[in-house]
């Protein structure tokens, strides 16, 4: 029998939680509309890149991440340091959605039931019934997630590959759509846990957030010196947008060559001596997917191998394992299997090594 959950923190969306007795509803499909063209999708991103932009300074980047991930149901791992806005980048972008929202805080007292939900008993007939977890929304803010131990995190794996979670053995559809950003503290930090290879995989991303430049952190001082009101996020997508914005990715021409270039690219981090483990064939379609739409948001209906090259460090720098040899004495901040810049160097490498198509 599960955990009993504990409280449920309360929805900023507007997707209710179902009585304990139900099971969570799922918003019907909206109706189908014209695809958006690649200009119309340009136009989206700079807007959400400006409302986004008002309250974290130098975030442009950052919010494009995060919208390849959404418009190709992907999920991000975003890490850094504390103090560098990573929660409060998640939760400006998943604001200027017209989504439901929840905010999980990972602490290492948690259990999975805090997430997922659990059985509870009914007083009035000593039956158990199933009460949702704050899972059920359409993004999910996991905030800190390697503060929880491995089996507290593992908890999202079901949710984020299948859009759904099982409890005593009822399985229950999660709200479409479905995104999750993750944030992440250095390992080096006490307190802290490496997260599983299984669950790591199924980020598409891991952005990597580091100090902001000078000028940017004058302007941040000035803007915080003094306390103003919270800001009201301008909502930019609808649950229907999005939608519309995921089917028309879907239009992005992808030429055979640029296929096969992603599959060589994914397969040579596996053939690389410096490296125990490489990319799975889910980083291979997760990667071609994440370059489809970043042409469409450049305003293109077809990809190019710079929309390819540019993410291929993001997509899999999570993914790749380097052998002790060559870990060095400091390890990755965030990742016990080797040091940042050694990976970046080995993927640069292998960027460098496979021919590009022509």
């Amino acid at each position: 029998m599960n955990d009993p959950p504990r409280a449920a923190p309360a929805s900023d969306g507007d997707l209710s939680i179902p009585a304990p007795a139900e099971a969570p509803s799922v918003p019907s499909p909206p109706p189908s509309a014209e695809p958006l063209s690649p200009a119309e999708a340009h136009a989206v991103l700079e807007r959400l890149q400006t409302s986004v932009s008002g309250s974290v300074i130098g975030s442009e980047e950052d919010v494009r991440a995060l919208a390849i991930a959404l418009a190709v149901e992907g999920h991000v791992l975003v890490e850094g340091v504390p103090g560098i806005a990573k929660t409060y980048l998640a939760r400006t972008f998943a604001r200027s959605l017209g989504l439901s929202f929840q905010r999980i805080q990972f602490t290492p007292d948690m259990l999975p039931s805090d997430i997922i939900g659990g059985l509870i008993m009914d007083p009035r007939d000593r039956s158990f019934v199933y009460r949702p977890g704050p899972v059920f929304a359409q993004v999910i803010l996991a905030d800190e997630i390697n503060r929880a131990p491995p089996k507290v995190q593992s908890a999202l794996l079901e949710a984020m590959q299948e859009r759904q979670v099982t409890v005593d053995r009822r399985t229950y559809p999660l709200p479409r759509p479905f995104l999750v950003i993750a944030t992440e503290n250095p390992l080096e930090q006490e307190g802290t846990y490496p997260m599983p290879e299984a669950e790591l995989d199924r980020f598409l991303f891991r952005w990597v957030i580091t100090y902001p430049t000078p000028e940017e952190e004058a302007t941040i001082v000035r803007t915080q010196l003094d306390p103003k009101e919270v800001v009201e996020t301008p909502v930019i997508l609808s649950a229907s947008d999005v939608d519309q914005l995921r089917a028309s990715v879907r239009t992005v021409d992808v030429d055979d060559d640029l296929i096969r270039y992603v599959a060589s690219l994914v397969e040579a981090t596996r053939a690389d001596r410096r490296l125990e483990a490489g990319g799975s064939p889910r980083a291979a379609v997760q990667f071609m997917r994440a370059a489809r739409a970043a042409a469409f948001f450049a305003g293109r209906d077809y990809v190019i191998p710079d929309d390819i090259q540019e993410l291929f460090f993001p997509v899999l720098n999570h993914r790749v394992i380097l052998r002790p040899e060559f870990r060095g004495r400091r390890f990755l901040p965030g990742d016990p299997k080797g040091v940042l810049e050694t990976i970046r160097a080995v993927l640069a490498d292998v960027l460098g090594k496979v021919p590009v198509p022509r």
